[in-house]
């Protein structure tokens, strides 16, 4: 089973790659010559060109990767950037923060101590349909913090166990759906971008996050903030979820004791932990050590996670041609650093701070609380519209959070919902992250069903995250 989800080339009919391709330029074009908004010249191109890419990250007439590095070229190509400025990103911590994170889930998934931790869980805890949920929930937190995908972690280790243990316990797509597979589906789906939410290194564009956060804010979002910002809310979301999902999705099956012996069978056939699987588990509870006291002896979190993936090649865990083959981190890297370049641009030349005044005026006057309220559900719900997390905080959270700026929200404070919600907003669709298709294309939940239940748990969040994230977020004092 891959662990991460290696990026696959797209080849589209020419009449749907036309189409595509009309999506993707009409507003770039309009946007570019159009004397549109209050913009100088220099902000509008810088604008339109980022919107083309967004809407290309999103119709995906070529890869990713492609779309953006064909952004970074026009840029130079039509003046807007210098070249020094549009590459300067590559150099960025940010960028190789996440870009060491892919090489850490690349370990986890050679010495295959992923699929240990998950089937160590499931066969101490899997008695019971809801108590094998929780399993599920659990193996996904603990690779949270150095698997930095969800479609890696969710999609690419946890999924291929969910749609083993349902086929263990004689659930299939179909007739037999709602035995057991249902459940383990939805859970093992908003339990993967819950994880996400709880950890700097959970989700890809997280870092992102960080970078817009300082920028635009001044905040600095370190690994050990983020993680005690998140706990609380995000342990709440854990111990409801799995709960709420047996509730909307009851299985029919109650006793999974068989699931337990699944999992034994899957642990026996890997055989005792490998000297690489022991070496991995001491380096990366050193790494996470590192990150949690960075206060006491001052390194960076790229700094902790390089020396890491060092100790990793040093000590053989995994060799150097194996992490040259892993190409989604270095798909990461390309798309990475220009989507960063692109919005700290946006910001620094004022573009983001003109459409923030221009859409949001109406919110002045508010309480800021009720502004922060609103601006909130509207981020969380405007996911409808995106097939990627990367695109939405690209395209979104710098301008919302200059919004609740701009009404009086806390900067200390305004970060954090939308950091959060940038990885809680998958949930609502089956197209909302990369995992998403995943889950869903196993064939255990209707379309109906998952975006009803999306929705469901997606409220849940909202409760959750601002009901007790802000008295926490106050009590540690974040704000």
């Amino acid at each position: 089973m891959p662990a991460v989800t290696t990026p696959q080339p797209i080849n589209l009919p020419l009449a749907t790659a036309l189409r595509r391709w009309a999506f993707v330029l009409a507003p770039g074009l309009v946007l570019y010559f159009a004397p549109v908004g209050p913009f100088t010249d220099p902000q509008r191109h810088l604008l339109a060109i980022f919107a083309a890419t967004i809407v290309a990250l999103v119709v995906r007439p070529v890869e990713m990767g492609v779309s953006v590095f064909l952004a970074t070229v026009l840029l130079i190509l039509t003046g807007t950037l210098s070249a020094e400025t549009a590459l300067a990103a590559f150099g960025n911590t940010t960028v190789w923060l996440i870009f060491a994170a892919f090489l850490f889930a690349r370990a986890i998934h050679t010495t295959k101590l992923g699929a240990r931790i998950a089937y160590f869980f499931i066969s101490w805890f899997g008695r019971t349909s809801l108590t094998l949920g929780y399993s599920v929930a659990i193996s996904d937190l603990v690779l949270a913090p150095v698997v930095p995908s969800d479609t890696a972690r969710g999609g690419g280790i946890i999924a291929p166990i969910v749609r083993s243990l349902a086929k263990a316990l004689d659930s299939e797509p179909g007739p037999t759906a709602n035995r057991i597979g249902a459940y383990l589906t939805l859970v093992g789906f908003h339990c993967t971008y819950t994880a996400s939410a709880m950890f700097l290194t959970g989700m890809a564009a997280n870092p992102l996050i960080a970078r817009l956060a300082k920028t635009t804010a001044g905040v600095d979002m370190t690994w050990g903030r983020w993680a005690l910002a998140a706990s609380l809310p995000g342990l709440c979301s854990f111990a409801l979820i799995p709960w709420l999902l047996h509730e909307l999705s009851p299985p029919d099956l109650r006793e999974t004791e068989h699931a337990r012996a699944h999992a034994r069978d899957k642990l026996r056939g890997l055989g005792p932990m490998s000297r690489g699987e022991r070496v991995l588990v001491v380096i990366m509870l050193v790494v996470l050590g590192a990150w949690v006291t960075a206060p006491l002896h001052g390194l960076g979190n790229t700094t902790v996670a390089l020396a890491g993936v060092s100790l990793v090649l040093l000590c053989r865990v995994v060799t150097w041609d194996e992490l040259l083959g892993d190409k989604t981190a270095w798909d990461a890297l390309i798309w990475f650093a220009p989507l960063l370049m692109m919005a700290e641009q946006l910001q620094q030349q004022g573009v983001i701070g003109l459409i923030s005044g221009q859409v949001f005026s109406h919110l002045h006057g508010w309480p800021w609380a009720v502004a922060l309220g609103a601006l909130v559900i509207a981020y969380l719900y405007a996911h409808y519209t995106f097939a990627s997390m990367t695109a939405h905080v690209s395209a979104l959270y710098p301008g919302f959070l200059g919004a609740a700026l701009a009404v009086g929200v806390p900067a200390q404070l305004a970060v954090w919902p939308f950091a959060f919600f940038s990885n809680l907003n998958a949930g609502i669709t089956h197209y909302g992250t990369g995992s998403a298709p995943v889950y869903f294309g196993a064939g255990y939940v209707r379309q109906g069903n998952w975006w009803a239940i999306g929705f469901i748990v997606s409220i849940a969040n909202l409760g959750i995250w601002l009901g007790v994230g802000l008295p926490w977020w106050r009590l540690i004092g974040l704000w």
